[in-house]
């Protein structure tokens, strides 16, 4: 059994005890959460699909932790101009761990 979800701005398909990393949700670690987007869940061979969201469908989850992603910098350099700059970036992040997709 597995299902596609939304948070924030992006989709993630997930499973029973997945572990996942989803841009900041600012909540306490050791929260239980439930994720109402449920866009689509496959179960055996059948698979529900919302539109856009099922509405019996949800996904409990727990927080683990707040943590920062890889760094990604961006540099700029133009040449014989003696101009270049430098910038990083470190996305916030929560991870969580999924616990059971209620259909």
């Amino acid at each position: 059994m597995y299902a596609i979800i939304e948070v924030g701005a992006k989709q993630y398909s997930v499973k029973k005890e997945d572990i996942i990393d989803v841009e900041n949700q600012h909540l306490p670690v050791g929260k239980e959460v439930t994720l109402d987007r449920v866009l689509l869940v496959s179960k055996d061979k059948k698979i529900e699909i919302g539109q856009p969201y099922l509405k019996e469908a949800k996904v409990e989850a727990t927080v683990i932790s707040q943590l920062k992603g890889e760094k990604a910098v961006s540099f700029k350099y133009r040449r014989r101009k003696s101009s270049h700059w430098k910038k990083g970036h470190r996305q916030q992040l929560t991870r969580l761990k999924i616990r059971e997709i209620v259909t």
